[in-house]
């Protein structure tokens, strides 16, 4: 892929943890959630990852903000249509990490046992 294009912007707002999180916590509650309410649904997000987060999917046109003038003020978010199509990447990613996690977790013992019993190749 050309390094100048433009697509990797997305890809690389996409590869994000958390981006992948918030899209599909928004797409599970199927309607908008306060900010409060997907960092409950995040354990382990912080308020400024999940506020660069939200930003950045707000940004992109895959999230809605929605203000409400109230004391103090009420802020909604929820997935665009564009947010949707990307939801469904998420909700893939992790369906097929439940799938595999077994295998994965295999691979990753072989994987240290053999280090710590093999040295490493010099140069």
């Amino acid at each position: 892929m050309d390094t100048d294009c433009p697509s990797r912007t997305v890809v690389e707002v996409l590869a994000n943890k958390w981006v992948l999180y918030v899209l599909g916590s928004l797409r599970e509650h199927a309607g908008p959630m306060r900010f409060n309410q997907l960092g409950r649904a995040l354990p382990g997000v912080t308020q400024k990852m999940l506020t660069q987060t939200l930003r950045t999917l707000e940004r992109d046109g895959l999230v809605s903000r929605k203000v409400y003038p109230t004391v103090p003020p009420r802020v909604e978010y929820g997935l665009t249509p564009l947010g949707c199509e990307a939801a469904l990447l998420s909700v893939a990613i992790g369906e097929w990490a439940l799938s595999h996690v077994g295998q994965i977790l295999a691979a990753r013992e072989a994987f240290t046992a053999a280090a710590t019993t093999t040295p490493e190749p010099l140069d």
